[in-house]
C-alpha cells in the first residue's frame, strides 16, 4: 500500500476513535495487531483492543475528541500530531471530575501491514499534559 493510501486509512480512523465504530475498528486495524499501553499489563489485540483505550479516555471524559493537525507518511508508517480534547467529567485514574476542560496536543506513529491495515501504534507521553489540565499534577 502506499503513502496517500495510508494517509487514507488515517482519516477513516480519525471517524472512527470519535464514534467508537466497531465495525470500522476492524476494517482498519489488523486482527492480529497488538498494542503495549500503560492501561493493560497485557498487550491490547486488534480494532476491539484499540477501542478498549479510547473507552478508558471516555470513562472520564465523554466527550473526548481527537483532531489530525498533520500527518506525515512514508513508506508503511504515519505520523499523526492530533488534538485530543475534552471535559473531565467521570474518575480517571482515581481522579474525581472537576469539570475542567483540555487540549492537548499528542504524537502517534502508526505502522501498517502490507495490507495497508494499522499493526502498530506508538504514542509519544501526551497523558502528562492531560493530567496537567486537570489539576492532576504540575
Amino acid at each position: 500500500m502506499g503513502t496517500e493510501q495510508n494517509k487514507s486509512v488515517m482519516k477513516k480512523f480519525e471517524k472512527m476513535i470519535n464514534t467508537m465504530d466497531i465495525n470500522l475498528a476492524n476494517e482498519l486495524i489488523s486482527f492480529e495487531a497488538r498494542f503495549t499501553t500503560p492501561i493493560s499489563p497485557v498487550p491490547l489485540v486488534g480494532g476491539e483492543g484499540y477501542l478498549s483505550v479510547v473507552k478508558f479516555m471516555r470513562s472520564g471524559f465523554s466527550n473526548v475528541q481527537w483532531k489530525i493537525e498533520e500527518m506525515v507518511a512514508e513508506n508503511n508508517i504515519v505520523a499523526i500530531n492530533w488534538t485530543c480534547s475534552g471535559t473531565h467529567d467521570g474518575e480517571f485514574l482515581g481522579i474525581k471530575p472537576t469539570g475542567k476542560t483540555f487540549s492537548a496536543r499528542v504524537m502517534n506513529f502508526y505502522y501498517f501491514d502490507d495490507n495497508g491495515k494499522i499493526i502498530n501504534d506508538i504514542a509519544a507521553e501526551g497523558m502528562i499534559a492531560i493530567l496537567k489540565a486537570i489539576g492532576a499534577c504540575t
